[in-house]
């Protein structure tokens, strides 16, 4: 039986185009939860599924999907790389547990690698960085690694680092399990080889840094790393699960998402050093007190942290449980509006599709379809409890402009269109405006304009 311990909830940030909806494609394919590997060039990936997104090429709105993977289940969330689409990173970060912070070694730190890293600043999110595209002919590592040091300081450590790059990209040192990974020509499950002479001083100082690291926050390994040179792979899981959620480490891994170079090992990364929901600090409620992530908690309390609409569905709730166990048939009460929601059907998702589920326990996440009136933002508890997770905060709009029906009797229409928009994306702000008798939409810049259009 799944319990909170062994939920990783991980969201995919990055730059447009560094390579975040190829690499959640391929870690579904590396799992097995899907057959065939699509991608975003056709159309065929998991995450963007949506019209718009099939025919501009990228992301535009966030997606849940997950994985199991060994004994844990690894719920995904990719992110849009443009800032115009804020409001979806800024939700998704809301009920993550780690970013994975992918970044294109062909072009180093972006400006969009920068505002983002500044939001899982303010989230106080644990941060992998995932360098991708090692095999593109202009990808320069070292480049990118000094770039990263340079701006989100010495926190950042490779734990690999190719042995070429490149058309030649074939191997990744990894200096966590000192082992070499070998890939067939086409990519796909490596080879572990010993670390070739050549790279073995490299890979050894390397190795003691994430030692260190590993060892600060526990005095009796920090007494076994001087005495012995080192720790063993028990004792270095349980010194990075720390410093990782203490935020005190920034690993760097390597990977190729297109030819699926890398990602096995970043998964089994995330499985075993990755922090729960419950190694994380408890969510904050609105009245100042703090709620831990226990299944076991009588006071089951869901937070509604993102809201679409669907042709013959009606309105569908994303949501995570912070505490106790949501079960089929549950009446809790919407903290907002005092009213009661009686929970039908719980699903989990897999892109636009969904598996309907008996119950989530505390720190998962899953879907709600045709609740009354629960809205994103909203918290969901018992009656009599006061849990009321803490809100979103959403950036303030950058641009505006005025929009006119398409005919002088199409004005409500309009009206209750964009209030739709609203409800999905919340960033999306409807002023009906006195002074210049004008309906006017404040948005997160241009793109953001043009996609409401569409």
């Amino acid at each position: 039986m799944l319990k909170t311990e062994n939920i990783r909830n991980i969201v995919f940030m990055g730059h447009s185009g560094s390579g975040k909806t190829s690499l959640a494609e391929t870690m579904l394919f590396e799992s097995g939860a899907i057959s065939r590997k699509g991608n975003v060039d056709d159309g065929t990936t998991v995450s963007d599924y949506t019209t718009i997104e099939k025919e501009r090429g990228s992301s535009i709105f966030s997606t849940l999907m997950h994985v199991n993977w060994r004994d844990n289940k690894i719920n995904m969330v990719d992110t849009p790389g443009s800032d115009d689409f804020v409001g979806e990173v800024i939700s998704s970060l809301k009920i993550a547990d780690t970013a994975l912070m992918v970044v294109n070694t062909a072009h180093g730190i972006e400006v969009g690698t920068e505002i983002l890293w500044e939001y899982t600043e303010n989230f106080h999110t644990p941060c992998v960085f995932v360098f991708n595209q090692l095999d593109h002919d202009k990808s320069n590592y070292q480049m990118t690694l000094d770039q990263a040091i340079n701006r989100f300081g010495n926190k950042v450590v490779p734990f690999q680092y190719p042995v070429l790059e490149g058309s030649g990209f074939n191997a990744i040192i990894d200096a966590l399990r000192m082992v070499m990974y070998v890939f067939p020509d086409g990519g796909g499950k490596p080879q572990k080889v010993e670390i070739p002479p050549s790279e073995l001083g490299r890979a050894k100082e390397l190795h003691n840094t994430i030692v260190e690291a590993a060892a600060e926050n526990d005095d009796t390994l920090m007494d076994k790393y001087f005495e012995n040179g080192t720790l063993t792979e028990e004792e270095l899981t349980s010194g990075l699960k720390i410093a990782l959620a203490n935020l005190q480490i920034f690993p760097v891994f390597c990977v190729s998402a297109i030819r699926n170079m890398g990602t096995g090992r970043l998964m089994g990364f995330l499985n075993d050093i990755a922090p729960s929901p419950g190694d994380r600090p408890h969510a904050k409620l609105e009245n100042g007190g703090t709620l831990a992530a226990n299944a076991s908690d009588p006071n089951t309390t869901v937070f509604v942290y993102k809201t679409t609409s669907e042709p013959q569905v009606g309105m569908v709730s994303y949501f995570k449980v912070y505490a106790g166990t949501l079960k089929n048939g549950d009446e809790l009460i919407n903290t907002d509006h005092q009213h009661h929601e009686r929970i039908n059907q719980i699903f989990v998702a897999e892109g636009k599709n969904r598996i309907a589920v008996t119950e989530l326990i505390a720190g998962d996440l899953g879907v709600m379809v045709k609740l009354k009136d629960t809205h994103t933002n909203e918290t969901l508890t018992v009656k009599g409890s006061s849990n009321i997770i803490q809100k979103i905060h959403w950036p303030e709009p950058r641009i505006r402009t005025a929009v006119v029906p398409p005919g002088k009797n199409d004005m409500e229409k309009l009206v209750k269109a964009l209030q739709q928009i609203h409800e999905e994306d919340p960033t999306l702000i409807l002023e009906q405006n006195a002074q210049f008798k004008q309906l006017i939409i404040h948005g997160q810049g241009q793109l953001h304009l043009d996609i409401i259009k569409y």
